[in-house]
Protein backbone atom coordinates (compact mmCIF):
# COMPACT_ATOMS: atom_id res chain seq x y z
CA UNK A 1 0.00 0.00 0.00
CA UNK A 2 1.13 3.46 -1.18
CA UNK A 3 1.16 6.32 1.42
CA UNK A 4 -1.13 9.32 -0.17
CA UNK A 5 0.99 11.75 1.19
CA UNK A 6 4.63 10.16 -0.36
CA UNK A 7 2.59 10.13 -3.76
CA UNK A 8 1.74 13.80 -3.76
CA UNK A 9 5.13 14.60 -2.44
CA UNK A 10 7.13 12.46 -5.62
CA UNK A 11 4.41 14.03 -8.10
CA UNK A 12 5.74 17.49 -6.54
CA UNK A 13 9.68 16.59 -6.74
CA UNK A 14 9.07 15.08 -9.89
CA UNK A 15 7.54 18.29 -11.81
CA UNK A 16 10.03 20.42 -9.68
CA UNK A 17 12.65 18.23 -11.41
CA UNK A 18 10.95 18.96 -14.32
CA UNK A 19 10.52 22.56 -13.98
CA UNK A 20 14.23 22.89 -12.65
CA UNK A 21 15.37 21.10 -15.58
CA UNK A 22 13.09 23.16 -18.06
CA UNK A 23 14.61 26.74 -16.68
CA UNK A 24 18.05 25.29 -16.72
CA UNK A 25 17.78 25.08 -20.64
CA UNK A 26 15.82 28.18 -20.84
CA UNK A 27 19.02 29.72 -19.30
CA UNK A 28 21.68 28.32 -21.21
CA UNK A 29 20.21 29.69 -24.50
CA UNK A 30 19.58 32.69 -23.22
CA UNK A 31 23.29 33.16 -22.27
CA UNK A 32 24.54 31.34 -25.66
CA UNK A 33 21.82 34.16 -27.80
CA UNK A 34 23.21 37.01 -25.49
CA UNK A 35 27.07 35.56 -26.63
CA UNK A 36 25.81 35.26 -30.21
CA UNK A 37 24.94 38.97 -30.27
CA UNK A 38 27.94 40.10 -27.86
CA UNK A 39 30.31 38.35 -30.41
CA UNK A 40 30.16 40.93 -33.46
CA UNK A 41 30.67 43.73 -30.05
CA UNK A 42 33.81 41.51 -29.34
CA UNK A 43 35.52 40.75 -32.32
CA UNK A 44 35.09 45.01 -33.41
CA UNK A 45 36.81 46.05 -30.15
CA UNK A 46 39.50 43.42 -30.78
CA UNK A 47 40.09 44.53 -34.44
CA UNK A 48 40.35 48.53 -32.86
CA UNK A 49 42.57 47.26 -30.48
CA UNK A 50 44.93 45.00 -32.75
CA UNK A 51 44.86 48.50 -34.92
CA UNK A 52 45.55 50.99 -32.41
CA UNK A 53 48.41 49.13 -31.10
CA UNK A 54 50.19 48.79 -34.71
CA UNK A 55 49.56 52.84 -35.49
CA UNK A 56 50.46 53.67 -32.31
CA UNK A 57 52.20 51.29 -30.09
CA UNK A 58 53.72 47.96 -31.81
CA UNK A 59 54.78 46.83 -35.21
CA UNK A 60 56.24 43.51 -36.82
CA UNK A 61 58.70 43.91 -39.49
CA UNK A 62 60.22 41.44 -41.96
CA UNK A 63 64.00 41.78 -42.54
CA UNK A 64 64.32 41.46 -46.40
CA UNK A 65 67.59 41.58 -46.65
CA UNK A 66 71.09 40.22 -44.88
CA UNK A 67 72.72 43.85 -43.83
CA UNK A 68 71.84 43.41 -39.81
CA UNK A 69 73.49 39.56 -40.00
CA UNK A 70 74.20 37.35 -37.91
CA UNK A 71 72.07 39.68 -35.64
CA UNK A 72 68.96 39.29 -37.82
CA UNK A 73 69.10 37.21 -40.56
CA UNK A 74 66.92 36.89 -44.00
CA UNK A 75 63.36 36.69 -43.31
CA UNK A 76 62.90 37.28 -39.80
CA UNK A 77 60.71 39.23 -37.79
CA UNK A 78 60.90 41.70 -35.24
CA UNK A 79 58.68 43.70 -33.40
CA UNK A 80 59.30 47.90 -32.87
CA UNK A 81 57.93 49.81 -30.27
CA UNK A 82 56.65 52.81 -31.92
CA UNK A 83 56.18 54.92 -28.60
CA UNK A 84 59.85 54.89 -26.70
CA UNK A 85 61.05 57.66 -28.85
CA UNK A 86 57.94 59.40 -28.02
CA UNK A 87 59.19 59.93 -24.10
CA UNK A 88 63.36 59.97 -25.70
CA UNK A 89 65.45 60.21 -28.89
CA UNK A 90 67.11 57.10 -29.75
CA UNK A 91 70.89 55.96 -28.27
CA UNK A 92 73.29 54.66 -29.70
CA UNK A 93 73.83 51.07 -29.82
CA UNK A 94 70.16 50.23 -30.19
CA UNK A 95 68.15 48.77 -33.27
CA UNK A 96 66.13 50.99 -34.86
CA UNK A 97 63.85 50.90 -37.79
CA UNK A 98 63.17 54.00 -39.98
CA UNK A 99 61.73 55.63 -43.20
CA UNK A 100 65.07 55.62 -45.56
CA UNK A 101 65.42 58.86 -47.44
CA UNK A 102 64.96 59.03 -50.79
CA UNK A 103 68.57 58.58 -51.68
CA UNK A 104 68.62 55.34 -50.12
CA UNK A 105 66.35 53.66 -51.93
CA UNK A 106 66.70 51.06 -54.75
CA UNK A 107 63.10 51.28 -55.37
CA UNK A 108 60.22 53.58 -54.45
CA UNK A 109 58.54 50.28 -52.06
CA UNK A 110 61.73 50.06 -49.91
CA UNK A 111 60.59 52.43 -47.84
CA UNK A 112 61.42 51.04 -44.12
CA UNK A 113 65.20 50.06 -43.46
CA UNK A 114 66.74 48.49 -40.42
CA UNK A 115 69.68 49.99 -38.62
CA UNK A 116 72.15 50.01 -35.06
CA UNK A 117 72.23 53.68 -34.33
CA UNK A 118 76.06 54.02 -34.16
CA UNK A 119 76.63 57.97 -33.19
CA UNK A 120 73.90 60.43 -32.71
CA UNK A 121 73.84 64.41 -33.42
CA UNK A 122 77.27 65.86 -32.14
CA UNK A 123 79.16 62.83 -32.20
CA UNK A 124 82.09 62.19 -34.19
CA UNK A 125 82.50 58.69 -35.83
CA UNK A 126 85.97 57.78 -37.40
CA UNK A 127 87.19 54.34 -38.65
CA UNK A 128 90.90 53.69 -38.06
CA UNK A 129 92.55 50.95 -40.73
CA UNK A 130 95.37 50.53 -38.73
CA UNK A 131 93.76 50.05 -35.64
CA UNK A 132 90.47 48.78 -37.59
CA UNK A 133 88.28 49.97 -34.92
CA UNK A 134 85.31 52.34 -35.20
CA UNK A 135 85.47 54.90 -32.68
CA UNK A 136 82.95 57.67 -31.28
CA UNK A 137 83.80 60.60 -29.80
CA UNK A 138 87.37 59.19 -29.52
CA UNK A 139 86.38 56.70 -27.81
CA UNK A 140 87.20 52.64 -29.82
CA UNK A 141 84.05 50.52 -29.70
CA UNK A 142 84.96 46.79 -29.41
CA UNK A 143 82.33 45.73 -31.94
CA UNK A 144 83.45 41.40 -31.88
CA UNK A 145 79.97 40.86 -30.16
CA UNK A 146 77.66 41.89 -32.88
CA UNK A 147 79.65 42.63 -36.61
CA UNK A 148 79.11 39.92 -39.11
CA UNK A 149 81.00 36.76 -38.87
CA UNK A 150 81.32 34.22 -42.05
CA UNK A 151 79.33 31.07 -40.58
CA UNK A 152 81.70 28.87 -42.73
CA UNK A 153 84.83 30.36 -42.52
CA UNK A 154 84.54 32.21 -39.27
CA UNK A 155 86.10 35.45 -40.35
CA UNK A 156 84.53 38.84 -38.81
CA UNK A 157 83.90 41.60 -41.18
CA UNK A 158 85.93 44.94 -40.56
CA UNK A 159 83.79 47.89 -39.37
CA UNK A 160 84.63 49.29 -42.56
CA UNK A 161 84.54 48.24 -46.30
CA UNK A 162 88.09 47.57 -47.33
CA UNK A 163 88.94 49.09 -44.31
CA UNK A 164 87.97 52.53 -45.37
CA UNK A 165 88.93 55.39 -43.51
CA UNK A 166 86.65 58.37 -42.61
CA UNK A 167 85.64 60.99 -39.82
CA UNK A 168 82.81 62.90 -40.01
CA UNK A 169 80.88 65.21 -36.94
CA UNK A 170 77.11 64.04 -36.87
CA UNK A 171 74.53 66.88 -37.64
CA UNK A 172 72.19 67.93 -34.68
CA UNK A 173 68.92 66.17 -34.70
CA UNK A 174 70.48 63.69 -36.84
CA UNK A 175 71.27 59.78 -36.49
CA UNK A 176 74.43 58.02 -37.96
CA UNK A 177 73.50 54.24 -38.49
CA UNK A 178 75.04 51.11 -39.94
CA UNK A 179 74.33 47.35 -40.14
CA UNK A 180 76.06 44.90 -38.40
CA UNK A 181 77.20 43.53 -42.08
CA UNK A 182 79.36 46.42 -42.97
CA UNK A 183 80.16 44.89 -46.32
CA UNK A 184 76.94 44.15 -47.42
CA UNK A 185 74.79 47.48 -45.87
CA UNK A 186 73.61 50.40 -47.89
CA UNK A 187 74.39 52.60 -44.25
CA UNK A 188 75.63 56.21 -43.53
CA UNK A 189 79.40 54.99 -44.33
CA UNK A 190 78.15 53.70 -47.35
CA UNK A 191 76.37 57.06 -48.72
CA UNK A 192 79.25 59.06 -46.89
CA UNK A 193 81.70 57.52 -48.76
CA UNK A 194 80.01 58.32 -52.10
CA UNK A 195 78.78 61.72 -51.15
CA UNK A 196 81.38 63.49 -49.02
CA UNK A 197 78.00 65.27 -47.14
CA UNK A 198 77.27 64.38 -43.69
CA UNK A 199 73.51 65.42 -43.99
CA UNK A 200 73.09 62.73 -46.83
CA UNK A 201 74.84 59.81 -45.15
CA UNK A 202 72.69 60.57 -41.97
CA UNK A 203 69.07 60.47 -41.16
CA UNK A 204 66.83 62.72 -39.56
CA UNK A 205 65.35 62.19 -36.27
CA UNK A 206 61.35 62.60 -36.98
CA UNK A 207 62.13 59.80 -39.39
CA UNK A 208 62.80 57.14 -36.97
CA UNK A 209 59.59 54.87 -36.60
CA UNK A 210 60.78 53.26 -33.53
CA UNK A 211 62.92 50.77 -31.70
CA UNK A 212 63.78 46.95 -32.37
CA UNK A 213 63.69 45.43 -29.23
CA UNK A 214 62.55 41.80 -29.84
CA UNK A 215 62.76 38.90 -32.37
CA UNK A 216 59.50 36.90 -32.99
CA UNK A 217 60.33 34.81 -35.87
CA UNK A 218 61.38 31.91 -36.53
CA UNK A 219 60.56 30.46 -33.33
CA UNK A 220 64.70 28.95 -32.42
CA UNK A 221 65.47 32.51 -33.22
CA UNK A 222 63.28 34.62 -30.51
CA UNK A 223 65.06 36.67 -28.63
CA UNK A 224 65.21 40.46 -27.59
CA UNK A 225 67.55 42.76 -29.24
CA UNK A 226 69.61 44.79 -26.69
CA UNK A 227 71.84 47.53 -26.52
CA UNK A 228 75.85 46.42 -26.37
CA UNK A 229 77.52 47.55 -22.98
CA UNK A 230 80.12 49.18 -25.19
CA UNK A 231 78.05 51.83 -25.79
CA UNK A 232 77.90 53.37 -22.04
CA UNK A 233 81.39 53.92 -22.08
CA UNK A 234 81.24 56.38 -24.92
CA UNK A 235 81.75 60.30 -24.09
CA UNK A 236 79.86 63.10 -24.58
CA UNK A 237 80.89 64.98 -27.35
CA UNK A 238 83.51 68.05 -26.89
Amino acid sequence: MIDDHERAADDERQTGDRTDTSESVAAGEKKKRSFLRELPVLVAIAVVVALVLRTFVLQSFWIPSGSMENTLQLDDYVVANKVVYEMREPQRGEIVVFHAPPSWRHNVNEQDYIKRVIAVGGDTVAYDAETQHLSVNGHALDESSYLYTDPQTGKQDSPSLDNQEFEVTVPDNRLWVMGDHRWASGDSREHYMRTDDPVASTIPLDQVVGEAFVRVWPINRIGTLGKPDIFDEVPAPA
